[in-house]
């Protein structure tokens, strides 16, 4: 599939502010299955780009005179589907990674676990002899018939330990849970931020989903809050330990009960490719 994408954010605020400093990481890369082509970040500041501790593109906004409104738009075009196994010259991303994998293995304030799922966990890996697709499959079942995806709440920041107490969540949440039961079963795992792209409304919608390690296998993705692998109607922004590491505008400096923040998404499905 091919997709013509704009995301526009725009903060607005009640009244002039005189510094802000954002974080961007609304920039799409090769690999994984996508291919992405004339990608342009513009914002209303100055903005520098740079990679991050976990290679994702990311743009630093600053603007330090007063303002009352910020404009940040993303636009461009991604293929998905690809097999990047028959280009020679391209770094398998899904079997390679630039740091050690015990880094994902460290838990944050969002992915820590208590003694309630770590034996959520367990149960799982009980009906399973080796760590492999099916089981985390089987966790990925496990999580959606537990927690129900509930995208009335605004909170994307929702923990592991309170994603299961709740028993609802949105995809961060309940992404939180699956990466804290693969560390608690010392399987690394990290979190992922894109878009997912909706067949039946023709939407995109901002999602988050989880890549595992197999020894032999390589990173592989599961949309918990789907309850499927991902395929060819994610597109991935980022990556990190939670989603703090890979939302897509964490604002550095500036107050936020000041503000005002609407997103539009437009997307235009160019083809269906051949499988």
């Amino acid at each position: 599939m091919k997709f013509n994408i704009e995301h526009h954010t725009r903060f607005a605020f009640n009244k002039p502010i005189g510094y802000t400093i954002q974080q961007l990481r609304l920039t799409p890369q090769d690999g994984f299955g996508q291919r992405v082509s004339n990608w342009q970040v513009k914002v209303s500041g100055i903005s520098s780009t740079q990679l991050d501790t976990f290679g994702n593109t990311t743009h630093t906004l600053v603007m330090d005179t007063p303002h009352q409104e910020i404009m940040i738009s993303a636009t461009g075009e991604v293929e998905t589907d690809i097999d990047w196994s028959t280009d020679l010259l391209a770094k398998d991303k899904t079997k390679h990674d630039d740091l050690a994998l015990p880094i994902y293995l460290r838990n944050t304030a969002l992915t820590e676990a208590n003694e309630q799922l770590i034996q959520f966990a367990q149960e799982v890996t009980s009906k399973h002899q080796a760590i492999n697709q099916d089981l985390l499959t089987a966790l990925m079942n496990s999580i959606s018939q537990t927690v129900i995806l509930d995208k009335t709440t605004a909170e994307n920041q929702q923990s592991a330990i309170a994603t299961l107490a709740a028993g609802k969540a949105l995809s961060q949440g309940m992404t939180h849970l699956f990466i804290s039961c693969c560390r608690a079963l010392k399987i690394p795992a990290r979190f992922v931020h894109g878009y997912c792209f909706n067949p039946t409304t023709k939407q995109l919608e901002n999602h988050s989903w989880a890549d595992a390690w197999l020894v032999g296998s390589g990173w592989q993705s599961f949309d918990v809050a789907n309850n499927a692998p991902s395929n060819g109607i994610h597109i991935r922004l980022a990556t990190g330990l939670d989603y703090r590491d890979a939302c897509p505008i964490s604002s550095v400096m500036h107050d936020i009960s000041n503000e005002k923040m609407s997103v539009d998404f437009k997307v235009h499905e160019m083809s269906q490719m051949q499988q």
